[in-house]
């Protein structure tokens, strides 16, 4: 099994050591870089698996790093490490690209989990036990298995949670969906940060699926959504 290789960028050099050298014990490979300008360069270089960014950082911040990985990779797991705690931060956060959100200071083991829990979602994409992969919803064709969807000769690649959360939604179309089910399916817990994550997510899903008009996902306030198909 090949090595994860981890960019972590972090400007604590005290504490950045102390995290780098116990990711290596646990065999992660692991890239650090203190300066935020130096950090795209080293993800196009080495091509990791999973970014730990620290959000307050000299010359350039944690979210303007998620942006510009995320203009070149859509897919790789982004978590950043902040002492920020206003909610418009931990949306901002999420908007710019990220998955997962840990506020210092933190436990290593909180970090391992969420680490391993990021990688194991994406790893996930390829489900070989799905019985049908093409569907259709509305004026649009959505391919499960390549995360694509598609209208009309426009074609949409989207993301992995993008992917499985429209998924969770057609395959209980017209039902209403505990938001904790799907929190806990597709982020593996429902805490605060995943909750906001997950309204980032709706919100995409319906500026996609706009041109039909027929189609809505429909908050059901306090319990959960309703995906409407006709």
């Amino acid at each position: 099994m090949a090595t994860v290789k981890i960019l972590y960028v972090e400007d604590e050099l005290f504490l950045g050591k102390i995290v780098k050298e116990s990711l290596e014990s646990r065999s992660y490979h692991v890239i650090m870089e203190a300066d935020g300008d130096k950090a795209l360069p080293l993800f196009v270089q080495h091509r990791p698996d999973i970014c730990v960014l620290d959000v307050m950082l000299p010359n350039k911040d944690g979210f303007a790093i998620a942006e510009e990985i995320r203009n070149v990779d859509m897919e790789v797991p982004i978590i950043f490490l902040t002492a920020k705690t206003q909610t418009e931060d931990l949306v901002k956060g999420f908007k710019t690209g990220g998955n997962d959100y840990i506020r210092k200071p933190f436990s290593m083991e909180e970090l391992i989990v969420r680490i391993e829990n990021a990688l194991r979602f994406r790893n996930g994409e390829k489900r070989p036990d799905d019985k049908k992969d093409i569907v259709k919803i509305g004026k649009y064709t959505f391919h499960m298995n390549h995360q694509v969807l598609k209208n009309n000769g426009d074609e949409r690649k989207l993301s992995f949670r993008e992917s499985e959360l429209l998924k969770v939604l057609y395959e209980n179309r017209d039902k209403i969906v505990d938001r904790r089910d799907i929190l806990n399916l597709l982020w593996g817990n429902d805490n605060f940060f995943n909750s906001r994550n997950l309204d980032v997510y709706i919100t995409k899903l319906r500026s996609y699926l706009k041109s039909d008009t027929k189609l809505e996902i429909i908050t059901i306030k306090g319990i959960g959504y309703r995906f409407v198909t006709e």
